[in-house]
């Protein structure tokens, strides 16, 4: 008989110790003959327990799937391409605007500090002060806003540069508002000083 050949049968480790069992009296043939042949030895609440603990991994990873997609659609109107393209041009749009607010500055000072004439402003000088600083805060807001600008470009997390940018525009548009009731007042003086003439 050649070793190399391959055993008709192989006995494995078990059968071995089931043979000396017997052998030994501590088994008998029957109780072997009574142990299933089944391959589902455990119990089948254990089969139900590893079933349960497969589906709640599962529904863990669905769930997380679900949070990871619902974190994406809220941050998707500040970091799509198309929402930053419109605030960037409406930005852009008012740094042009305040940039010729700051090109006109010195004109704008100089005509409020002459004499009262047809060609100037005719604004109270009590008031003129007041203009001379709302001209330097647009001044200082359009450096910052400038600023902001260019660290929103430099940065890829845009979110906190967002929020700074919308409050430089809410402070603008209070700033607005300012110059506009000023505006008035200007002109309400301007009346009073045209019916006291006459």
């Amino acid at each position: 008989m050649n070793p190399w050949d391959p055993a008709p049968y192989s006995v494995t480790a078990a059968a071995q110790l089931l043979a000396r069992c017997v052998a030994s009296g501590a088994l008998s043939e029957e109780n072997l003959e009574s142990i299933p042949r089944d391959t589902n030895v455990f119990s089948p609440h254990l089969l139900e327990a590893e079933q349960a603990a497969a589906m709640r991994r599962e529904i863990d990873e669905k769930s997380l799937e679900v949070e990871l997609l619902q974190l994406e659609r809220e941050g998707a109107d500040v970091t799509h391409c198309f929402y930053l393209a419109q605030k960037f041009e409406a930005i852009q749009q008012f740094t042009t605007h305040l940039q010729e607010v700051l090109r006109e500055q010195r004109s704008l000072r100089q005509r409020l500090m002459k004499p009262l004439c047809q060609q100037n402003l005719p604004i109270e000088a009590n008031l003129h002060r007041y203009v001379v600083q709302i001209l330097s805060m647009a001044a200082n807001f359009i450096e910052t806003l400038e600023s902001s600008v260019k660290a929103t470009r430099s940065i890829p997390t845009i979110g906190p540069s967002m929020t700074n940018l919308d409050h430089a525009l809410a402070q603008l548009l209070s700033m607005v508002a300012e110059v506009e009731e000023l505006y008035k007042q200007v002109l309400d003086w301007k009346d009073l000083q045209v019916n006291t003439h006459e």
